[in-house]
C-alpha cells in the first residue's frame, strides 16, 4: 500500500478501472485474503457501473479516525450518478473492508447528536479507567443527577474492535442508551474494548479468547458501581448487544451479585457458522457476484468445519480458521452454550430481538434463547418486527449500508430496557 491511507485506497480504486482485482486481493490484511474473491470485486464494480455509467472523475478522498484504524471515502462521479467507495484501513497500511455505498455516505461524517429522548441536563458524564496495567482501558460513567441510590448498567459492545459508544458509521448506539436511561435515573458505564484500546496487544497474543475480550473489564466496571456512593450495589445490570450479548452470560457467572440481564440481538448460534450464514445472506442481495462469492463462502465454510472437527488444536494456525482468529479463542467458543449458561444463572433477563435483522436472527439466534429458557418466570422475550441489528426501523431486506444514515436507537427501545431495569424481577438464582 502506499504511504498513507488515502493514497492506497486511491490506489485500489485505480486498480479497480484497470480491471486488476486480484491486485486489490493482495491489498487486504493477510488474514482477510482468502474471503476476498477477486471475481466477487469485479462483479461488484461491473455492476456498480452498469447502474451509474462510466467514471467521469474521483473526487478529494476523507479521511477520518476507525475502530482500528483509518476510514477512508471518496466520492466517485459516473455519466449517469455517483457513489462512495468506502474502505478501513488497518494501522499497517492494509486494507481491512472496501465497499460501493450511495454518493451521500462519501462526505464527512457530522457530529453526533443527542437522541430526542435524551436530557442532557439531567445527567453528567466522568471519564474513568477500568482494569490496571498494560490492558486498562478509557471508560465513561453517565450519572442522572437523581437522588441515590439508582440502578445502574454496564454495557458490552458486539464483535470487532469497538469503542465505548459502538461507533458504526455515524452511528453511537451505546451512546443514544446510554443518554437515554439516564435520562431515565439510570447510571450507565461504557468502555473501549480491549480490542479496541490494545489491537496490537490482542493481535500478538495467541491465548486471547471470548472471557479475555469481556469479562475482566466488565467486572472491573461492576466493582467501580458497587462502591459508587450514587449506586445500588443490589441493582447493577449488565447490557450486551450482539457478541457482547453472547459473553453476557460469562459476566453474570462471574460476578453472582449481578442483578440481571438485558440482550440486544445476543448472538446464540456458533459464531464460526453465524459468519457463513451472513456470507450466504450478503451473497443473495447481490446475484450478480455468482460463483465468485459463493468461492468465497466456501472457504469460510471449510474453515468453520475445520473449528468443529477433532484437528482443531492449540497450534492449529490462524490461516486456517475464520476471521484469522486464534486457535485458543475457537476452542473456547466451540464448547460454549451462552444460552445454557443464562438458564442456568437464573437472573432475570430482558431479550430484544429484531425482525429484519441479518447478523442474529429469529430462527438461528432467538429461537435458541427460546428454547433454553422456555418457563423462566423472569425473562421476558420482545421483538421488534421492522427493526435492524442496531434497533432502528426499516423495510425491505436489511442491508449494510442502512447502517450508514445518522440515526438513533428507536426511543421505544429504550424506554423498555429502562422500563423493565426499574421494576426488574427478582432472581432465582
Amino acid at each position: 500500500m502506499p504511504a498513507t491511507p488515502d493514497q492506497g485506497v486511491l490506489h485500489a480504486l485505480q486498480l479497480a478501472g484497470e480491471g486488476r482485482f486480484d491486485e486489490i486481493r493482495d491489498l487486504f490484511a493477510p488474514q482477510l485474503r482468502a474471503l476476498v474473491a477477486p471475481e466477487a470485486l469485479r462483479a461488484g464494480w461491473d455492476a456498480e457501473l452498469a447502474r451509474q455509467g462510466a467514471v467521469v472523475s474521483v473526487g478529494e478522498p476523507v479521511t477520518e479516525p476507525g475502530a482500528n484504524g483509518t476510514v477512508v471515502r471518496i466520492p466517485v462521479t459516473c455519466e449517469r450518478g455517483a457513489f462512495a467507495l468506502i474502505a478501513s484501513v488497518g494501522p499497517a497500511g492494509q486494507l481491512g473492508s472496501l465497499q460501493l455505498a450511495p454518493i451521500a455516505a462519501a462526505s464527512p461524517v457530522a457530529p453526533w447528536e443527542p437522541p430526542p429522548y435524551s436530557d442532557p441536563g439531567v445527567f453528567d458524564e466522568q471519564e474513568v479507567t477500568l482494569g490496571h496495567g498494560a490492558f486498562a482501558v478509557p471508560a465513561t460513567l453517565t450519572l442522572p443527577r437523581q437522588q441515590p441510590p439508582l440502578a445502574a448498567v454496564v454495557l458490552l459492545a458486539g464483535s470487532g474492535p469497538l469503542d465505548r459508544d459502538e461507533t458504526i458509521g455515524r452511528n453511537k448506539p451505546f451512546r443514544d442508551i446510554a443518554w437515554g436511561l439516564a435520562t431515565r435515573g439510570i447510571v450507565t458505564l461504557r468502555f473501549d474494548k480491549v480490542t479496541y484500546a490494545h489491537a496490537g496487544a490482542v493481535a500478538r497474543s495467541d491465548e486471547f479468547t471470548l472471557t479475555d475480550e469481556y469479562v475482566p473489564h466488565a467486572i472491573a466496571a461492576i466493582d467501580l458501581l458497587r462502591d459508587h456512593p450514587a449506586v445500588d450495589p443490589q441493582r447493577i445490570f449488565v447490557l450486551g448487544h450482539s457478541l457482547g450479548g453472547t459473553a453476557a452470560p460469562r459476566v453474570a457467572a462471574a460476578d453472582p451479585s449481578i442483578a440481571g440481564m438485558v440482550l440486544l440481538a445476543g448472538g446464540a448460534a456458533p459464531l464460526h457458522w453465524t459468519i457463513v450464514r451472513q456470507m450466504e445472506y450478503l451473497a443473495s442481495l447481490s446475484p450478480g457476484a455468482g460463483d465468485a462469492a459463493q468461492q468465497a463462502i466456501d472457504v469460510v465454510r471449510e474453515q468453520a468445519r475445520f473449528v468443529d472437527s477433532s484437528e482443531l488444536s492449540p497450534s492449529t494456525p490462524r490461516g486456517r480458521l475464520p476471521l484469522g482468529t486464534t486457535a485458543s479463542y475457537w476452542l473456547d467458543l466451540r464448547s460454549y452454550d451462552a444460552p445454557q449458561l443464562a438458564s442456568e444463572a437464573g437472573r432475570p433477563m430482558l431479550i430484544l430481538q429484531g425482525g429484519r435483522d441479518y447478523q442474529a436472527t429469529l430462527d438461528d439466534d432467538l429461537a435458541r434463547w427460546r428454547a433454553a429458557l422456555d418457563g423462566h418466570q423472569n425473562v421476558t422475550f420482545h421483538v421488534y418486527p421492522e427493526h435492524n441489528h442496531l434497533f432502528t426501523p426499516g423495510s425491505g431486506a436489511a442491508t449494510p449500508a442502512e447502517y450508514e444514515p445518522a440515526q438513533h436507537v428507536d426511543g421505544a427501545v429504550v424506554s423498555q430496557i429502562a422500563d423493565w431495569i426499574q421494576n426488574a424481577p427478582p432472581s432465582t438464582a
